[in-house]
């Protein structure tokens, strides 16, 4: 669908919409830079994105839709499955007989409208729409799938209602059979199917006095999904323990486990703990995706000196790197990112994890069983002895543990790992009390990145500038003209813009579809790389606070100051990093 650029020279200067001086010298723009038309126009400002797609779909002869009040039928709005609406900006709108319209932002997706002709087996008829019809439509996948998610638990706790609950001295058959009846069924399979459509990371479903809360985690925050009677919390934990094999009669022992579902082609885990409380019990389930999204070191968040220190670090054949932060803070994506950078037919990788979150192909992968024995100081010391060249150990917890991987890492290896710190620096001090020698740490430690992970801006936020007040508290906490420096660096700022008052930051701008204005998360970092000074300071026993400030001599920037740096680039909100910095 080639756009003719003097055709669309000629509409614009009939149509008015940019003035005559204005349309020339962004032609001439374009021809020099070797820009698009399209791209030249848009950065220039002259002509808003959604106007330029009404002049494509006159000259390209495809008809424009606005679905902004436009109630689509549930059924054909479905033939399109949620991430691919919204992955691409398609939606499907209208069907008729055997054509299905389809609204899109981007007429030139011709290999996506392939793939929908054959998913659906229908004949599609392309329309251009702009952002604000897609956004609607998004919505209402969502608005959708609510209505159907609340209409089915309601319909199934009234019917479980009706039936003998068990108690608490219930028999195993008992609780199978509640497990295993319709209602039940029906009510678990809608909370975890609508758990994975809302990307959540964690269900909790916790039991009170005369209610049932389920809780999802999204994006790091806690969100309300829907309170059921109090009655239904028998038959939803039987049926949790059926799915996880877990023993269906004790409810005096916490309890772990684990299952898989499969949606729409893709394979979930659900790895469950159970608590007793005191009004009864208390279920979490972390969902994990069978497979890695084929996430880069960029889209995680790092960049700049910070990225090349992670790289000069893998190229390395000997040594040990270390992720750090609290549960949930994305070590274990880091490292499975980096495992399948490192992951080549000429390296032999094995791993020793609890549990395996994810699965990677032609990676060895080993899942610890502490209740026969096989913890990660044994699987390590069996792993040394498969011919490896790459070790990953999911966590480093205990002393014998330690001293294994940092021998492993002195033999000829290359041992990543994580351990829960709260900085970079923290680390040494955190495995010198796990009884390493100094002398072992500075001669095996290459890198040590500590992270969290902030939500990023959904939509378009809103724009202000720092008072000077704001300014000086910053300075307080932050090393300003090093982040400066940075940002200058890696040209988010302009070389003249010394002021940080005349550095735009923003908050979020809550919309239908964001209701607090975040949608996913990036990586704030500290990455500490290993240097003469700092092993001089490992050896002479200082604290984490001394190794810190040689670290930011040395040009690490601190997680704070990381997220000074993309709350600069319009990528967070400070408020935002300050709350996960804090926490």
């Amino acid at each position: 669908m080639w756009l003719d650029p003097e055709r669309l020279k000629k509409f614009i200067l009939e149509s008015e919409l940019v003035p005559v001086e204005e349309v020339d010298k962004l032609y001439q723009e374009a021809t020099k830079s070797k820009r698009t038309i399209e791209d030249v126009f848009l950065s220039s400002g002259q002509i808003k994105e959604d106007d330029f797609r009404r002049i494509k779909s006159y000259l390209l002869g495809i008809p424009f839709v606005n679905l902004k009040k436009e109630k689509i039928d549930k059924d054909t709005l479905f033939m399109i499955p949620e991430p691919i609406a919204r992955k691409h900006n398609i939606v499907a709108f209208r069907k008729k007989g055997n054509e299905l319209e389809v609204a899109m932002l981007n007429p030139e997706d011709l290999q996506e409208i392939e793939f929908i002709k054959k998913s659906v087996g229908l004949k599609i008829l392309p329309r251009l729409t702009d952002n604000d019809s897609i956004k609607s439509a998004l919505l209402q996948y969502q608005k959708s799938l609510k209505a159907e998610f609340g209409d089915i638990i309601q319909t199934e706790t009234r019917r479980l209602e009706g039936l003998a609950l068990a108690g608490e001295d219930a028999s195993e058959v008992e609780l199978k059979k509640l497990g295993e009846g319709l209602p039940v069924v029906k009510i678990v399979d809608t909370l975890l199917l609508h758990a994975i459509l809302q990307q959540a990371s964690d269900i909790h479903i916790e039991p009170y006095e005369k209610e049932l809360v389920i809780r999802y985690r999204i994006d790091g925050v806690l969100h309300d999904a829907m309170i059921l009677p109090k009655t239904a919390a028998p038959g939803i934990v039987a049926r949790i323990k059926i799915l996880s094999s877990l023993r269906l009669d004790e409810k005096r022992l916490p309890q772990d486990g684990r299952f898989k579902i499969e949606t729409s082609g893709q394979r979930v885990s659900f790895r469950v703990s159970i608590l007793p409380t005191f009004f009864g019990e208390k279920i979490v389930m972390r969902l994990l995706p069978d497979a890695i999204k084929g996430f880069t070191l960029d889209q995680l968040g790092f960049h700049g000196d910070g990225l090349e220190r992670i790289h000069e670090g893998l190229r390395l054949k000997t040594g040990l790197i270390l992720v750090t932060g609290p549960t949930g803070s994305g070590k274990t994506t880091s490292l499975y990112t980096v495992l399948d950078m490192l992951n080549h037919p000429d390296v032999n990788i094995s791993t020793i994890e609890d549990p395996i979150e994810y699965q990677i192909p032609r990676i060895n992968q080993t899942q610890v069983r502490p209740d026969i024995g096989f913890t990660f100081a044994n699987g390590l010391r069996s792993l040394v002895r498969q011919d490896p060249d790459i070790i990953m150990v999911g966590e480093i917890r205990d002393e014998e543990t330690a001293s294994l991987a940092v021998n492993a890492a002195l033999t000829g290896h290359l041992v990543l790992s994580t351990l829960h710190t709260n900085s970079a620096a923290a680390a040494i001090p955190r495995l010198l009390d796990m009884g390493v020698e100094p002398f072992l740490l500075t001669s095996t430690v290459r890198i040590v990145v500590s992270q969290r992970l902030v939500r990023q801006f959904c939509g378009k936020p809103e724009e202000y500038n720092l008072s000077e007040a704001e300014v000086k508290e910053l300075s307080d906490k932050a090393d300003l003209d090093r982040v400066l420096e940075v940002l200058k660096d890696e040209k988010a700022v302009n070389n003249g813009e010394d002021d940080w008052r005349k550095i735009k930051f923003s908050k979020p701008k809550p919309t239908e579809e964001c209701p607090d204005g975040y949608s996913h998360r990036i990586g704030i970092h500290e990455i500490m790389r290993m240097s003469s000074a700092l092993e001089t300071l490992i050896l002479k026993g200082e604290t984490a606070t001394r190794l810190e400030e040689q670290a930011r001599k040395e040009g690490m920037l601190t997680m704070l100051e990381d997220g000074l740096f993309k709350a600069a680039r319009g990528v967070t909100s400070l408020e935002e990093v300050f709350r996960v910095v804090s926490e």
